[in-house]
């Protein structure tokens, strides 16, 4: 009795072929944990060579571009609106636009994230919250991810990696407006002003 055919494992595999990435590798990132995952690759990029860094982060860039570079989140959904006196609340939404938004800053793409982060500040103008709550704590890590964001545009700009330098000063002129509209307003109701960082590192940064 002739012997069963054997069926090459690729063919149960409908996804495109990932050129250098072997199937067993492939197995293994599609099912590995978060964790295990992030783990790797810092180890990968303590311990390699010197171009793996700069490959990753190319890669990175590249995959950000192709998701969500442009996307602007809906700020009706980053905080929920309370009574015109009471505290504003921070909504799910908003972390996973600063995750977004962190990702971006973090592979080197500053000037698109600058552009997220400016939505953030400006949904945040006709909101109140309290000098000690838990809102204002929220808005210290949004002024910490602006000065963030800024220095990786910075370094955007050192790296030569800027193509529209038009729209990276739209952006930049973007944040300022947003950040000063802000400064306005909470000055209106006597709020605690929470962009402090912000401004004053769009203040120092002459472009």
């Amino acid at each position: 009795m002739p012997a069963p055919e054997v069926t090459n494992m690729r063919s149960f595999d409908s996804r495109p072929a990932l050129g250098h990435v072997n199937l067993m590798i492939d197995t293994f990132i599609a099912n590995a944990s978060v964790d295990d995952l992030r783990s790797i690759m810092r180890n990968l990029l303590a311990t390699g060579p010197p171009d793996v860094s700069p490959a990753f982060a190319n890669a990175a860039r590249s995959r950000l571009r192709q998701t969500y570079a442009k996307a602007k989140p809906n700020p009706y959904i980053l905080f929920r609106r309370q009574a015109r006196d009471s505290e504003a609340v921070a909504l799910p939404h908003l972390f996973e636009t600063l995750a977004r938004a962190r990702s971006m800053y973090g592979a080197g793409l500053g000037f698109a994230s600058l552009g997220i982060l400016t939505s953030v500040v400006r949904a945040t103008i006709g909101l109140r919250w309290e000098d000690d709550g838990d809102t204002v704590d929220v808005l210290a890590h949004i002024d910490a991810d602006i000065g963030q964001a800024i220095q990786s545009a910075k370094e955007e700009l050192d790296g030569g990696r800027v193509n529209d330098f038009s729209a990276a000063q739209d952006a930049v002129q973007d944040l300022r407006r947003a950040i000063q509209d802000s400064l306005n307003e909470v000055n209106s109701w006597g709020g605690e002003f929470p962009f402090e960082r912000g401004l004053s590192s769009l203040q120092c940064w002459k472009f």
